[in-house]
Parts: structure tokens; sequence; C-alpha cells
């Protein structure tokens, strides 16, 4: 669920059609390389703790530093902090600080469920107040390393009220895909049985981004996507003018 933000870069001559096949490329990586770092290896750190003979929660405790340490790394390589980025940090930091401290596996488990409506009803409230944080998730993927897409994206998003409007869907559908991930993960934490809940919680935030990436890109992307195509070779032109 990391998200680096976007970087428009300045068009040079012939730039972007030699940046545009490896820009969609290192989008993907940089999107489903973390997924797997923080679905699988907690996953896989648990069961093999387990197997060596860790006690339950210990063995969630553990498995459950790989993805905050993963995102602390992210940010520090990078040297940049977007919104989503710091929310993201802060919310696994206290929540790891805060179930160690209580000592209970269940919290442990329902403590990924608080992460998940903390950062879905910031999202939420983003998009409302029409600042909506998953644009910069989405906008590698829709400019795809293309300065002419970029600068569509730019000024659609300052002058196009439908653009606006799709960035916020975008936005409101992950928040709320969050919102109902927590509610369910709280009440298998504590009506599933632990060593149930630690799979099952996988395969519901699977199910949770699954759902996400259908809706949000049939309201949000695909609208957007849309509008940045028709704008894009007007964007060429104005450039070739210059």
């Amino acid at each position: 669920m990391s998200s680096p933000a976007a970087t428009a870069t300045a068009p040079v001559a012939d730039a972007p059609v030699a940046a545009a096949p490896s820009a969609p490329r290192s989008a993907l990586l940089d999107s489903v390389l973390p997924l797997l770092v923080d679905v699988g290896v907690p996953l896989v750190s648990y069961y093999a703790l387990k197997a060596a003979g860790t006690g339950t929660f210990a063995a969630l405790a553990w498995s459950s530093v790989v993805p905050v340490v993963r995102t602390v790394w992210g940010v520090a390589r990078r040297r940049r902090l977007n919104g989503l980025a710091a929310l993201m940090v802060t919310v696994n930091v206290v929540g790891l600080l805060t179930s160690l401290m209580v000592g209970d596996p269940r919290l442990m488990l329902a403590k990924d469920s608080g992460v998940s409506s903390i950062i879905g009803l910031v999202v939420l409230v983003s998009a409302w107040k029409g600042q909506p944080m998953m644009s910069a998730a989405v906008r590698p993927w829709l400019v795809k390393g293309d300065a002419a897409k970029d600068t569509a994206w730019q000024r659609l998003s300052a002058e196009s009220a439908a653009f606006r409007r799709a960035e916020a869907r975008f936005s409101a559908v992950w928040g709320a895909a969050l919102l109902g991930e927590c509610v369910v993960r709280t009440v298998g934490a504590y009506t599933v049985p632990v060593e149930t809940m630690v799979w099952l919680g996988t395969v519901i935030m699977v199910a949770t981004m699954v759902f996400g990436f259908l809706v949000s890109g049939r309201v949000g992307a695909v609208p957007m996507a849309r509008m940045i195509a028709e704008a894009a070779p007007s964007e060429r032109a104005a450039d070739a003018a210059r």
C-alpha cells in the first residue's frame, strides 16, 4: 500500500519516447515488490518462527517488524516523504509499539486492521477535501513517463472539475475498501483462531486490494486516462511550438 510520489520531469526533445517503455515497468515493480514483501515475508516468517518453537505472540511480533522496517527504509532511501508514506510509517510504528506493550496475540492481529482503518479514514477525508492522497499512487501508471501526459495531468488537475471528481472517486473507493477490510479483520481477530487468522488476514487483504483495483479503476483511473489521452496531443503540439 505504499505509494511513492510521482515527480514531473522537464520535457526534452525525443526524451518522452525514450523514457516511456521503461517507466511502466518501473512503476509496476515499485508497486508490486513492496506488496510481496509486506504480505509474503511476514507470513513465511510467522510459520518459520512457530516451527522453530517460538511462541504465538513472539512470532507475530517479529514477523510484523518487516513491513515497518521496509517502509522506513524506503522513505530513507528515496529521501522523500509524501503524505501517504508518512501516514503509513506513523500508524505502523505506533500500532507495533502498542501491541508489543500489551502482549496480546489477538490485539496484534487487530492492529493490522487498525492500520487499515486509519489510512482508509484519512484517504476518505482527503478525497472529500479535494486533495486525494491516492493520486500520487495512480499518477505514474497513467502518465507512463510521457512528459506530454504528465503536463496534461497537471493542467487537468488544476482546470478540469471532471478530472478532479475522478481523482476523488479513485481515493474514495480505496478509503472505503480499507475501512471495510478493517471491520472484517477486527471481527476475525477476536472470533477466529489465531493460527487461522494469520493466513486468513492475508486473504482478506488481497481480496480488498483486488476489489480496490477493479472498482477504483472503473470509476476513477479509466476516466482519468481517457481525459489525459485526449489532452496530451495538444500538450505535445504546444511543446513543439515552443
